[in-house]
């Protein structure tokens, strides 16, 4: 999620890709970020596009809905501030030429009809700090028609001469809130566990398909787990089975080759225990075969990989967590004790780099014994003990602060 950085990072990236733009058209030219009337008062007579951004107003299709992967069931936390930016290209052009300032204005709005959607490495290339390249919703650029009397009253609030000009309308922008998430414990038990029956439909297609996945924990697998991928037409003519591997947000697609089968319903793959190549995260898994004489995959199914917290260590109020996997750079990472939420030391320092080791601030949590969490990129740690009935909560994921 983007911080209060984004909205510098949409301009910087408008006006980015419109410098591009005019440079491969024109040759020469500048794009400036200026109020329309400061935007010539050095004297300029240079080729000019003015990008001014006039108004900014909450946008209202999201501001009153959670983000996915944010807050999940149970937890409270604050909405994120979702706005819709308003921006006016205006056009100048050398010595003042209206030709020109013309051409200029078609050349900019060809480029934001060609880049009606941001890329987010090109909102990471003009401010990677803001992270609203990482953001879910996608940002559209979209023309703005204003009336002869908008425009009147637009151009008398600049108090300057009217310049033909283009609105355009960019949503939607979503900075996350600083307050911290409230996550209550999970649930132990919930309902009787010899109730329920899974049904089946009688038509079963004839090619290779997934139906559910069997994780050796209660919400997630972890490295060097086995998962469990059933469904049916899971055996392949050649013998040669690959389990396919790909990350929601970052770019890791890994293939594993299975070594044994003993079901066409059912495939069992070890999780590698790579540490610095599989981060925590949302994944989806497919399987590639051979069959009829042509290579088939079946559909994704998703399934998260949580972090283990190796060791705790607390020193001086701060919390150093060892875990596994290695946490890469742009992912994000907290922890809960008991249902309060620290965000990390190196995050607000701006020093976090690729590491399995994080540390957190504790100075405001009062002294006690609190079962630990740690969430990256949404997935938890596994606090649950499922090895006995009825669970219980793991006593290895608990720290006393003084």
């Amino acid at each position: 999620m983007s911080n209060s950085l984004a909205i510098a990072a949409v301009t910087t990236t408008l006006r980015n890709i419109i410098a591009r733009g005019i440079g491969d058209e024109l040759g020469s030219g500048s794009v400036t970020t200026r109020p329309p009337d400061k935007a010539r008062e050095n004297g300029e007579g240079s080729n000019q596009i003015n990008v001014f951004l006039y108004q900014t107003l909450p946008n209202s299709a999201l501001r009153n809905q959670d983000i996915p992967n944010r807050v999940k069931p149970g937890e409270t936390g604050k909405l994120p501030l979702a706005l819709n930016l308003y921006y006016l290209i205006t056009a100048y052009g050398q010595d003042y030429d209206d030709i020109l300032s013309h051409r200029l204005l078609g050349t900019a709005m060809r480029v934001l009809h060609d880049r009606a959607i941001l890329k987010p490495e090109d909102i990471k290339a003009a401010l990677a700090q803001s992270n609203l390249h990482q953001q879910i919703e996608r940002i559209r650029i979209t023309p703005q028609s204003l009336s002869l009397d908008d425009v009147s009253k637009l151009w008398t609030t600049f108090q300057t001469q009217y310049r033909i000009s283009a609105a355009y309308e960019v949503s939607v922008i979503l900075i996350d809130s600083s307050l911290p998430v409230k996550a209550p414990l999970p649930v132990l038990t919930r309902g009787s566990d010899d109730i329920g029956v899974i049904a089946q439909a009688d038509l079963i297609p004839p090619f290779p398909t997934l139906e559910t996945l069997q994780l050796p924990q209660q919400f997630s697998v972890r490295l060097g787990e086995v998962l469990s991928l059933q469904g049916h037409d899971l055996n392949s003519d050649d013998g040669n089975v690959l389990v396919l591997l790909k990350h929601k947000s970052l770019d890791i697609n890994i293939e594993l080759e299975l070594q044994q089968q003993t079901s066409a319903k059912e495939i069992n793959i070890q999780i590698p225990d790579e540490r610095a190549n599989l981060p925590s995260g949302f994944y989806t898994v497919a399987v590639k075969l051979q069959r009829e004489g042509k290579e088939q995959t079946t559909n994704a199914l998703p399934f998260s990989l949580a972090p283990k917290i190796e060791q705790i260590a607390t020193s001086n109020q701060t919390l150093t967590i060892n875990f596994n996997p290695q946490l890469w750079q742009d992912q994000e990472i907290s922890l809960f004790l008991g249902d309060r939420q620290l965000l990390p030391i190196e995050e607000q320092t701006g020093t976090r780099v690729k590491t399995n080791t994080i540390n957190f601030n504790a100075e405001k949590i009062p002294p006690g014994e609190y079962f630990v969490r740690l969430r990256v990129d949404g997935v938890d740690s596994l606090l649950v003990d499922n090895s006995v009935k009825p669970p219980v909560f793991d006593s290895s994921q608990k720290v006393t602060l003084p």
